[in-house]
């Protein structure tokens, strides 16, 4: 037995012996890289797992609930909407007056006048919430206003115009209705867009339409236009019976585009033509922003000081028995006047503003020598004059682009602008024209032309390249006025500055000096 032992290899125990302790060895390594590894990521996969199936069961509880939460705040959107209810009596009145307005549409309310007035309509919401209510409408009869409004599924109660509702509404009024050009860019690109990806000229006005339900007016003026294209008018026919809410310029560069099959193009141009006159007007109104608003600080300040400060000073003046003479004699006086009359003052001063306005809107006679004597003004006569001579070679060039005939675009010319000096030059253009002369003689030797506007004219003229010409002085004159409007800016910050400063010191020196007089006789 023990020679058996003894023969086996001891070569063999020693290489088990080493083979175990590499299994117990990497058994254990295993071990620890399970505790310290393996657990870990174990659990953290069951926590993202359950995670997991947690989140899908929101997701599709979510997804269950948000087709009821929909339908919830759509009902209770429609709820929203107030339905209309009249008593017996008040609807008796209007169907008395729906039926007056029967017997004038067979007789005198057919009748289409040769321009366009404002009617003042009162109709009622049938298919939507039953309101009445009233609003105005540019037409040229009754009838076609009456057609419009039944179209659009309004029960009419009446329809009337008159020359006080046409001096209210129209554009020489406070209340005229005119698309503002921020609206005007929006629409016109919109349009032009529509136009390019294929959609009918009709199409693209109703969805329009559709997107101003924000504004009752402007839909109902585009929900017309719509009409007009309907009934087979032209596009510019159908902006014309919209009265003043579109540019003349607009209307007639549309109705030359119709002729030439450029419509989009033309929609196109005219919404850049309209941007940068929109920016020309905010440069100007952003300099003159500025100015306007120390102008009114000053204002304020000097009326403090002169009707608060100045009489605690006037008291101390009195008891001591001081003699007031000069200057602050002056202030004192202009302090009591103010003190004593200040609402009366400002009233004053109101009505005067007023009056000058409408005068200078609605008299020529008066706005005539206004015009001229600004555009003597220095640096502010360069504004002016840059600006209107931008304005004029941009929609000439315009014009002359899309073949307006040249008589015709003189007289939109002399539409577009509210200066009478140029409009001037306009019918003197279209007598020159229809004499025969050429277009620059018109612009030839005028104080309210620059030399450079009327050589470019000239040389445009003997190239045949009036257009391309007119186009070079816009961009030439746009960049002066621009140029011409940041100088301005500069220059009255610190000219107002220092008028305020030198104001607040004459009436604080003239309300001071009396005190050392005071002090001299203390001593």
């Amino acid at each position: 037995m023990n020679e058996n032992i003894d023969k086996i290899p001891k070569t063999n125990i020693f290489v088990d012996f080493l083979t175990a302790w590499f299994y117990i060895l990497l058994y254990a390594l295993r071990g620890v890289k399970f505790i310290l590894i393996d657990l870990w990521v174990a659990l953290f996969n069951y926590i993202s797992w359950s995670l997991d199936k947690a989140r899908h069961k929101i997701v599709v509880s979510d997804d269950a609930n948000s087709d009821e939460m929909y339908e919830k705040t759509k009902i209770s959107k429609e709820k929203k909407g107030r339905q209309y209810n009249y008593s017996k009596r008040t609807l008796e009145k209007y169907e008395k007056m729906k039926a007056e307005l029967a017997n004038d549409l067979q007789n005198a309310g057919a009748t289409r006048s040769k321009v366009a007035n404002i009617y003042q309509f009162t109709v009622r919401n049938v298919n939507g919430n039953g309101k009445i209510f009233t609003d105005t409408m540019t037409g040229f009869s009754k009838l076609d206003i009456n057609s419009f409004l039944v179209n659009e599924g309004y029960e009419v109660y009446s329809i009337k115009t008159s020359k006080m509702i046409n001096f209210m509404y129209k554009d020489s009024s406070f209340l005229g209705k005119k698309m503002s050009v921020k609206d005007l860019v929006f629409w016109l690109t919109q349009l032009s867009t529509y136009l390019k990806a294929g959609i009918t000229l009709n199409e693209a006005i109703k969805i329009l339409a559709m997107q101003m339900k924000k504004s009752k007016s402007k839909q109902r003026i585009l929900q017309s236009i719509g009409y007009e294209l309907s009934l087979g008018e032209s596009f510019s026919n159908a902006l014309e019976k919209q009265g003043s809410f579109f540019p003349a310029l607009l209307i007639n560069m549309i109705k030359a585009a119709e002729a030439t099959g450029t419509l989009q193009e033309t929609l196109e141009d005219m919404a850049t033509y309209y941007t940068e006159v929109d920016n020309t007007r905010k440069e100007m109104k952003s300099a003159l922003t500025y100015p306007a608003i120390i102008t009114i600080f000053a204002i304020t300040v000097v009326t403090f000081i002169i009707v608060y400060v100045v009489p605690q000073f006037t008291k101390i003046y009195d008891n001591s028995g001081i003699a007031i003479t000069g200057l602050t004699a002056l202030v004192i006086k202009l302090s009591d006047f103010l003190s004593e009359n200040l609402m009366l003052v400002i009233l004053i001063l109101v009505m005067t503003m007023l009056t000058l306005f409408i005068l200078y809107k609605k008299l020529k006679a008066f706005r005539v020598p206004a015009q001229i004597m600004f555009m003597h003004i220095p640096v502010i006569k360069d504004v002016i004059i840059y600006k209107e001579i931008s304005i004029f070679a941009k929609t000439f060039a315009s014009l002359l682009r899309n073949n307006v005939f040249i008589t015709e675009s003189m007289d939109i010319l002399s539409k577009i602008t509210s200066n009478e000096v140029y409009k001037a030059i306009m019918f003197k253009t279209i007598n020159n024209i229809v004499k025969g002369e050429k277009i620059s003689e018109a612009f030839n030797n005028h104080w309210a032309v620059p030399d450079v506007a009327y050589y470019m004219i000239v040389t445009g003229e003997s190239t045949g390249q009036l257009a391309d010409m007119m186009q070079k002085v816009s961009d030439y004159y746009q960049a002066m006025h621009k140029s011409i409007v940041n100088q301005l800016k500069s220059f009255i910050e610190p000219i107002m500055i220092i008028f305020l400063a030198l104001m607040v010191a004459m009436i604080i020196l003239a309300v001071i000096v009396p005190m050392f007089q005071l002090y001299n006789g203390i001593l």
